[in-house]
This record gives C-alpha cells, structure tokens and sequence, in this order.
C-alpha cells in the first residue's frame, strides 16, 4: 500500500487549521460574558436545525463506521446498511415521539430524565453506568480503531496515532458543545467528500475507468452475493444479521436506544426548540441513507477487487501478521490506491470522523459527571464557573483513560482480524434492552415504577449474560427450526445477539409490567411527565420529508431483498 506523500501531509494540516482555526473563531464570537454549563454542554439555543443534524452524524460516524462497517461490507456485504438505513427510520421516530417529551421536561441529561421520572438512585446508578459504557467501550473503541486506520494508512506508530487523536478532540471539546456542534459541519464535509472519492475511485478502478455507474452494474452482478439485505439461516453471517430481525426485531431495539435514549446522541437536540431539533434530526436521516454509499459500497468494492484478482489490490495488504484475512484493512486498502492530495483529503476525513465523534462522546461524558454526579453528589452548590471547570477537566481524565486502556486491552478486544463494529453492537447490546424498556415505558406508562426501572436496569443486563453464555450450559439446537438459534464458526449453537436483545426486552417490559402493577396496589405513588397528544403533531414539511425517506426504505428493501 502506498503511504502519505509529504502533499498529503499538507493537505491534512490545512485541514487541521481550518477546523482549530474556525472552531476558536466560533468559541470566541459566540462565547457568553459568565461560564454557563446549560450554554457550555448544550449550546443552549445557539445550534441551527443543519448544525444539529451535521454533528448528529459527524458524532456518529467515526472509524467504527469508517473502518469497522467497511470491513463488515467487505466479509458481510449490503445487509451491514441496514444500521444506517434502519436509523434514518428511527431518527423519525425520536423527532416525533421522544423529542417533544424531552424538551416539554427541560430534560438536559439523560440521568436527569430518570431521576425525574423515576427516583435519584435510579438516576445516579446509571449515570455511573453510563460513564463505564461510554469510556470502556464507546471512547476507547473510537479512539483504539481510529488510530489503527490512521496507523495503516500513514505508517505512524499507532501509540502516536492515540495520543494525536486524543490532543486534537481535547482541543475541540475544551471549547464546549458550540465549538463542536459547529466545527461537525466542517467534519461532515469532509468526511462525506472524502468517502464519496473513495467509492469513486474503487468503483471507475472495477469498470476498468469506463465511469462508475458500469462500475456500479459490474459490482452488483459479480459480487451479487453481497447484495442481500436480508439474509437465510443457511447464510454464514446469519449470526451477525439475522434475516428479519433487521426489520421486525432487534435492531429496533438497538436504534432506538442508540438515537433516543442515548445522551451522547440526544444532547446536540436538547438545547434548541423543537422544531429546529426536529429538523435537525431529519436532516441527520436524510444523511444517514447516503452513509452507506459512504462507508459500505467501498468494502463491497474491495472485496470484488480481491475476488476477481485485480492488481489495484494486493491481497496480502488484507492479512494480519500471522496471516488471517482482516476486514477492517479494506477501506485502508483503498485509500492507499487514491492519487496524492485526495489520499490527503480522504486521511483528514478519516481523522475528522474520528475526532469529531471523540469530542461527542467526551462532551457527554463530562456533562453526566458534572450534572449528575458531581452536582448532586459532590457539591450541590457549585457555582456555573466552576461546574464549566470540572466539565473540563472530566474531559481531560476521560480522554487519559481512554488513552490508557486502547494501549492495555484495545488489541486484543478489537485489534487484527476482529470485526470492530461488531463488537460495539453486540456488548452495547447487554445493556441497549433495559435501557429501553425503561425509558419507553417511563414515557408513555405512568403506573411505571422505580423498582421496575431498576429491574429493566440490572435483569436486563443479567438476563443479556445469562443469554450470551446459554450455549456453555445448554444445547440451543432445538431452537434452530424457530429461527432463534443458529451454529456459530465452531459449530455450537448460538443466539444471534440481535435475537438475544429482543428477547431481553421482552423479558423486561414484562417483569417491569407485574413489578409496577404489584407496587401500584400497595399504593406506591410515581413521578409523572409533561404528556399530551398534541405534541406530537408535526409540520407539512417535515411529514413530507419522513414520507420521503420511507419511501426510500421501501424501494431499497424491495430491490436489494
């Protein structure tokens, strides 16, 4: 694989100017006279519908979708989209149903919605949970699997590549959600022209530079095997994407913990009115469906390259050291066949997903420890300035950790031969069922009670570990004709994790249904919410554009079935 030439260093640090430079201009122009920790987490009003939405998707599109889902269109094919595609879907759902609740609240943080709703210890349990969740799994895999990417493709020492990634989000997350709700938009520009030469090039590179729309028509017909967006029990990645379950089971589950009850997500929409957070959040759908052009069709393209042998590609630039064939090397792969200065800009895309996404997850860290925890915990009458400070410094420590735990265990959970974004989804997917179960039911039930929160909390989590382990204890065969189990590589039988949350949710929302009804007959009181049926009443346009993306979900499911 070619590396950097010194132009695309010179692009990359042009890149790197633009954003610091733009990201102090705006820190300096919109800053307020006295430190505000509603202004400095939230952004407080100040965000713009296409600033929400750009930083919706530049958070969430970082190396686990750069690198992680391109390797995964690379072993899994076209059925991986339906994580982009099934979250535009949800993005609709938030907007109408979550939002309006949310905001009727003054809900800032996802602890404060609990304690609200529920009770404080209810709230302080999570957030502590929460913080273990977004360091230990979401940062340190963000920033381990970035490094990796940016290693392969500049042959910098990957320890180098951590610690730069992790000075440049500090950098743009010191500066508070303004600086980086609006820095995303440059991000997002990037990363969306960066990964559309890609698939450019990867695409002319199969037509043998005849234009891409015949190599789009070549791709589909010789690698028709990765063009199925639902796959049979007979498929060998049936355990990863298991058939309807995309559509009908939990993948639901998994998209709308992920984009409604998720405060690293929510938080961009949670300062602005709620119709400037609902246009931003449809804004985000509409750019979720072009991801997978971004980030999937580049690893489809690369394993038609590597299957039909041609040169552009060599396939030992696939293997691992000891030789086993790597997804997550295939989008690095193609990025070293662009010409230099693009090679440049596709690096600085990648960086920009990367960072972006780092500095989300590190503001939303440092918002739940000081609202939540250090506030009411620690020192409940602390002055705005300091809460800033602490804000700060909790983004420093978090991002330190990171840093420490990507060099202790990041190899081994996530380093060669592993599918990285497979591995966020199935060990978020412990705790995404109970999470919400509680929070939907907390919503629209208002019997719903504490302790049933608290069951949704930790039996969702055990009941999600009783199921991962099952197969050590019991043979799962017999569930094979129902669809709920399947041989893994090893040939035991196993439940795709995405069947294991719907069951765990199920598990959930009945245990919290009996808890609630039971305490509600000794009498126990619950907190209600701000609930009424006029809000969730939606503009012309935006139904308009929603009817849109559906009917884009139906044209793409009925083609690529």
């Amino acid at each position: 694989m070619n590396k950097l030439d010194y132009r695309d260093y010179i692009v990359f640090f042009i890149y790197f100017i633009i954003v610091s430079a733009y990201g102090f201009w705006i820190y300096y122009k919109k800053k307020t006279k006295t430190a505000d920790s509603k202004d400095y987490f939230l952004a407080e009003g100040s965000l713009t519908w296409w600033a929400i939405g750009a930083s919706l998707i530049a958070s969430n599109i970082s190396a686990e979708q750069m690198i992680g889902m391109s390797g995964s269109g690379f072993k899994l094919g076209l059925a991986i989209s339906a994580y982009e595609w099934m979250a535009a879907a949800t993005l609709i759902i938030v907007a109408v149903f979550f939002m309006p609740v949310y905001l009727k609240n003054k809900i800032f943080t996802m602890p404060q919605f609990l304690s609200q709703r529920y009770n404080e210890k209810v709230a302080m349990i999570m957030a502590v949970f929460w913080l273990m969740l977004y360091i230990v799994v979401n940062l340190m895999s963000i920033l381990y699997l970035g490094a990796l990417a940016i290693s392969g493709i500049s042959d910098l020492p990957i320890t180098f590549c951590i610690l730069g990634l992790a000075v440049f989000a500090i950098i743009i997350t010191l500066g508070g959600m303004k600086v980086i709700g609006y820095t995303d938009v440059i991000q997002v520009f990037f990363l969306v022209l960066g990964g559309l030469v890609a698939s450019y090039i990867a695409l002319n590179i199969i037509s043998g530079q005849q234009g891409i729309v015949k190599g789009f028509a070549i791709l589909t017909d010789g690698a028709s095997e990765h063009f199925h967006l639902i796959f049979k029990k007979d498929n060998p990645n049936y355990m990863d994407l298991p058939g309807l379950s995309v559509l009908i089971g939990g993948m639901w589950i998994a998209n709308l913990s992920y984009w409604g009850c998720n405060q690293y997500i929510t938080q961009r929409a949670l300062g602005a009115s709620l119709p400037v957070a609902r246009a931003g959040l449809l804004f985000a759908a509409f750019l979720k469906m072009l991801m997978p052009v971004i980030v999937v069709i580049p690893g489809i393209a690369v394993y038609y390259i590597i299957k039909e042998k041609i040169p552009a590609i060599s396939p030992d630039s696939l293997l691992t050291s000891s030789g086993v064939q790597d997804p997550n090397k295939a989008y690095p792969a193609l990025l070293g066949l662009l010409p230099v200065g693009l090679k440049g800009l596709s690096f600085a895309a990648l960086t920009a997903a990367i960072v972006a996404s780092l500095a989300g997850k590190a503001n939303s860290i440092a918002t739940i420890f000081t609202l939540d925890i250090y506030k009411k915990a620690f020192n409940p009458g602390a002055g705005e300035g300091r809460l800033v400070n602490v804000g700060k410094i909790t983004v420093v420590v978090s991002m330190l950790l990171a840093v420490v735990l990507s060099l202790i265990v990041g190899d081994a959970l996530m380093g060669e031969g592993k599918q990285g974004f497979q591995y966020i989804q199935e060990y978020t997917g412990f705790v995404s069922p109970g999470i919400f179960a509680m929070f939907i039911l907390g919503f629209f039930w208002k019997k719903t009670t504490s302790n049933a929160a608290l069951f949704a909390t930790v039996g969702g989590f055990i009941t999600s570990v009783i199921l991962k382990f099952l197969p050590g204890w019991v043979d799962l065969a017999p569930l094979h004709d129902y669809g709920w189990s399947v041989a893994n590589s090893s040939g035991v039988f196993e439940m795709p994790f995405m069947d294991r949350m719907l069951i765990v949710f199920a598990v959930c929302v009945i245990g919290m249904y009996f808890i609630s009804i039971y305490e509600n007959k000794k009498g126990v009181v619950t907190n209600g919410l701000e609930v009424d049926a006029k809000m969730f009443k939606v503009s012309t346009s935006f139904a308009v554009g929603a009817l849109i993306i559906v009917a884009m979900l139906v044209a793409l499911y009925t083609a690529f079935w």
